[in-house]
């Protein structure tokens, strides 16, 4: 399966949430044309601090969108948090090359990039050239399924 993977993250209470959406090449287009048709004007990407009417329609759209998710939670406090996402990344990548995936979308945090990229390069390390999993890091703004 050629899936295409994109990562957020959220850190609270002492635990560390990475979120992968897993979307299949021919819904690439007609999902970030649905996210797109969501931002309010003028707006560059979507948020979760919306008043709750619109948090709550913003959820009922995205859970119609022809998409599935995966869920890696990690414990942490608020000075281990990066080594619970590398944890989570980790597992991450694992689970992507079990589903064959072709690409990893990460939303870029950028000097700490280069913590994920060593993750994803020893996960894929054994295996790089048996391997198709692209990965890369953007700007959530640049990248709607972000």
């Amino acid at each position: 399966m050629t899936v295409h993977a994109f990562v957020d993250e959220s850190a609270r209470a002492g635990s560390y949430l990475l979120c992968a959406t897993i979307v299949e090449p021919a819904q690439l287009t007609p999902t970030r044309r649905a996210l797109m048709s969501l931002l309010l004007r003028g707006g560059r990407e979507l948020h979760f601090k919306e008043k709750e009417p619109r948090r709550r329609m913003l959820i009922d759209r995205m859970a119609g969108l022809p998409v599935t998710s995966r869920l890696y939670v990690g414990t942490c406090a608020p000075k281990t948090e990066e080594a619970a996402r590398q944890r989570c990344l980790a597992l991450l990548a694992q689970d992507l090359l079990a589903l064959q995936a072709h690409r990893l979308v990460l939303d870029t945090r950028d000097h700490r990039d280069s913590k994920d990229r060593q993750t994803l390069q020893h996960a894929l390390g054994a295996r790089p050239s048996k391997t198709e999993l692209i990965y890369e890091h953007v700007d959530s703004t640049a990248e709607p399924l972000l």
